[in-house]
């Protein structure tokens, strides 16, 4: 009861979403982000087809909505960030905090990614496009590659030299140990990547509300555009049918991708669901909003799969190679294999802007959401912050330009190498562990009966449904789901 009226005293002080859709569309923008386009297309494909969606879509019922809406609940309730929520239990303060950290870490990276699409962006107005075939400075590359189809001596295409050259400059690193100069055009990318974060969260929810229409329903146009463009091109069908069809031999070891996929695309874990939860109105439905988001964002993730590889099947019917020789995972996709296929499509310079737009825009969702994260941890451990307007700015300014300083280093020759580091490493494990505290914790020493409580009292006039379902949830919290987690120690996590 004390946090139930203190969290709705705090409500009557902290600013709210301006209606329910912004929040539908921040958290549907935060969770569809990069790796709904470039990581679960190849998940699928490169884990038996079809045959993927089995384990996928248990994981998601058993291990992803569950604590999806744990972590929702936890912020409405309580209207306030990853650490002061945890007034309810404050033994686990030190959850909060490993939020904080993770989604530091995923903030420094994630912003990278934006500059580099910048980057490419701004090439995709040169025709031909730079790393096209067309151009003449890759003519001798183009030579050799056909050359090399009849000596089998694999060489590199002009997308790997321009990814590799160009913009990563990775060729002029031997690793971790040698970063090498800062690449200027990469860091004037990531400073007006982080120029435009700043501006868009500078009012707050009611500022990055707005943004979000157009940031969130965009990818789904374009989407809908490349679907449409990739079904009358040649060999198209033969992509699709390379990512559906089943591989039944593969459904015994598919589980461990499949569990990866649902902790990153659902952003679980970092706090930014938490944040954006706590601008809610306290009777907010949160268990519609659960299954209104994670429908959506996994619906998104296999319809992006039909317009991913209907290009790239035109791609590998115009090579005359399996589809298999021509897709990639991670930034591999994102912007070697993907812009080598639209560069082959009439009028690539158009389709070419329309993609890293899209990439953009799917960027900056999943960053303001951590940023949210980190936001608002801050301003409910320090509310003079939040009451004076100045302060408020000088302190995102201030987040913002300390993560350009941290990022020059991921945009050097060698930036690369801890780009990966970061990534594969000091986020994965992490995830696991806050939310299996967060799970055993929110059921063994908050109490399951009391949290499921807390739910049906947001939900005023709770209908059956609502309590029917809680039990399914109930025993997902206290058994599957942290049993799960505790097995998924030994999952190797992929790029986001």
């Amino acid at each position: 009861q004390f946090v139930c009226l203190n969290g709705m005293s705090k409500m009557a002080t902290k600013e709210q979403w301006g209606g329910k859709y912004e929040f539908l569309l921040s958290c549907i923008g935060y969770c569809v982000g990069l790796g709904n386009v470039w990581r679960f297309p190849y998940l699928c494909y490169r884990n038996g087809g079809g045959v993927f969606l089995i384990p996928y879509f248990i994981m998601l019922f058993v291990t992803g909505v569950p604590l999806f809406l744990m972590e929702l609940s936890l912020g409405q309730y309580g209207a306030a960030g990853p650490i002061t929520v945890w007034k309810c239990c404050p033994l686990l303060k030190g959850i909060g905090i490993g939020m904080i950290c993770v989604s530091t870490l995923v903030c420094l990276y994630y912003n990278v990614i934006i500059a580099w699409t910048f980057y490419y962006l701004g090439s995709s107005f040169q025709s031909p496009l730079p790393w096209s075939c067309d151009a003449i400075a890759n003519a001798p590359l183009c030579g050799n590659a056909n050359a090399s189809n009849i000596t089998g001596v694999k060489t590199l295409s002009p997308t790997e030299m321009f990814w590799n050259e160009r913009v990563l400059g990775v060729v002029h690193s031997e690793g971790l140990h040698d970063p090498g100069p800062v690449r200027w055009q990469l860091a004037l990318c990531l400073l007006a990547a982080w120029i435009i974060i700043f501006l868009c969260m500078l009012k707050g929810i009611r500022s990055s509300g707005k943004v979000v229409y157009v940031t969130a329903t965009f990818p789904y146009f374009v989407l809908v555009v490349l679907i449409i463009r990739g079904a009358t091109l040649e060999g198209s069908m033969q992509g699709v049918a390379f990512y559906l069809t089943p591989d039944w031999g593969r459904l015994a070891n598919v589980w461990n991708d499949a569990a990866s996929q649902i902790f990153y695309s659902l952003g679980i874990g970092v706090g930014g669901l938490l944040s954006m939860a706590s601008y809610n109105k306290f009777d907010n439905n949160v268990i519609r909003d659960t299954l209104v988001i994670t429908t959506g964002n996994c619906g998104t993730s296999f319809f992006a799969g039909f317009a991913i590889f209907s290009i790239l099947g035109h791609m590998a019917w115009r090579k005359g190679v399996p589809v298999g020789q021509v897709a990639d995972t991670g930034p591999g996709l994102a912007f070697v294999a993907y812009p080598e296929a639209l560069a082959l499509l009439p009028g690539s310079v158009f389709w070419s802007i329309l993609f890293f737009l899209m990439l953009f825009m799917l960027g900056v969702d999943t960053l303001f959401g951590n940023m949210e994260g980190i936001t608002t941890a801050v301003l409910d451990e320090f509310p003079h912050l939040r009451r004076n307007a100045v302060h408020k700015s000088l302190f995102l300014g201030a987040l913002c330009f300390g993560f350009y300083l941290m990022g020059l280093l991921l945009v050097t020759n060698g930036g690369i190498y801890w780009f990966t580091l970061i990534d594969s490493f000091s986020t994965s494990f992490g995830l696991i562990i806050i939310t299996l505290f967060m799970c055993i914790g929110i059921s063994f020493f908050y109490g399951i009966n009391q949290f499921c409580q807390d739910i049906i009292d947001m939900i005023c006039h709770c209908p059956p449904w609502c309590s029917k379902v809680l039990l399914y949830f109930k025993a997902c919290w206290v058994f599957f789901t942290p049993f799960l987690l505790l097995v998924s120690k030994h999952i190797s996590f992929d790029m986001c």
